[in-house]
């Protein structure tokens, strides 16, 4: 049977950084139990994929700069959990890496006169042109947002997928199963099964953050993004139950973290 790549391997190849798998760690393990983490930990896990101490504690003291970590001290430990900004965020990948993304209702133009990047992937935002951008209809207007025209059901409306840069999000679908589909084909060491989760939902959800999840007849043919899906959803749930296993070697403030919890159970049956 073929040998899995290692996870360092693979961390060069998706071209890690230490904050954004900070985020990740967070998002996929920690949030689901409790938020918190203790440092020693959060060192450990960024071991396996290459990360030092010293870039781990650059990165974090980087991180609640930003507002997206927030810490705690007790004693001489440091643990640490998502801020508020970082939380929301990660719950919006949440919602499309465990379960379908709903189909659009429709399509707004809407008129924006701020446009952050977080923002344009929250709404799949696409460039019109000025102050104007065009979105899928799901229910939820960007902050401060003036609809110029909203058109009502999923009718094909020629040309608009155009809008979109289908190309950019297809690479990062092709280089998730480039580097990862290799993984299950082969058997994965006990030891190495949480860090290769953590770099799938890391290496996926780069993808699905700015993936528009546009109707399945305005996609190109043989679409990356359904090959990306059934990677990830087979490979998460074959991983899962060795990661469970160390992630209860992990600790926070009141001892080791919990092997399942609801929320984890949860992903799982969406995945399902």
């Amino acid at each position: 049977m073929q040998t899995p790549p290692c996870p360092m391997a693979l961390a060069r190849a998706l071209d890690l950084t230490a904050p954004g798998f900070i985020i990740t760690v967070y998002g996929d393990v920690v949030v689901p139990r409790g938020e918190v983490l203790w440092m020693g930990s959060l060192i450990e896990i960024c071991a396996r994929v290459g990360f030092g101490e010293n870039q781990v504690r650059t990165a974090v003291s980087r991180l609640v700069a930003s507002g997206r970590l927030a810490g705690d001290r007790q004693g001489r430990r440091s643990f640490y959990r998502l801020a508020d900004a970082a939380r929301a965020e990660f719950g919006r990948a949440t919602a499309l890496l465990y379960a379908a993304a709903p189909q659009p209702q429709g399509w707004l133009l809407l008129a924006l006169d701020e446009v952050s990047d977080d923002l344009r992937r929250a709404h799949h935002l696409a460039p019109v042109g000025g102050a104007c951008w065009l979105a899928p209809d799901r229910g939820a207007l960007p902050p401060g947002a003036r609809v110029v025209m909203r058109v009502r059901g999923d009718q094909d409306v020629p040309g608009i997928a155009a809008f979109w840069d289908l190309e950019a999000v297809a690479a990062r679908y092709d280089r998730m199963i480039a580097c990862l589909g290799p993984v299950g084909a082969g058997d994965v060491a006990p030891g190495d099964a949480l860090t290769l989760r953590l770099l799938l939902v890391h290496a996926y959800r780069a993808a699905v953050l700015r993936d528009p999840f546009l109707p399945p007849a305005l996609l190109p043919a043989d679409w990356s993004g359904t090959r990306a899906r059934a990677l990830f959803r087979d490979l998460y749930l074959r991983l899962t139950p060795p990661a469970e296993a160390e992630i209860a070697l992990l600790q926070d403030a009141e001892g080791p973290l919990a092997r399942q919890t609801v929320e984890s159970m949860n992903r799982i049956n969406m995945l399902r």
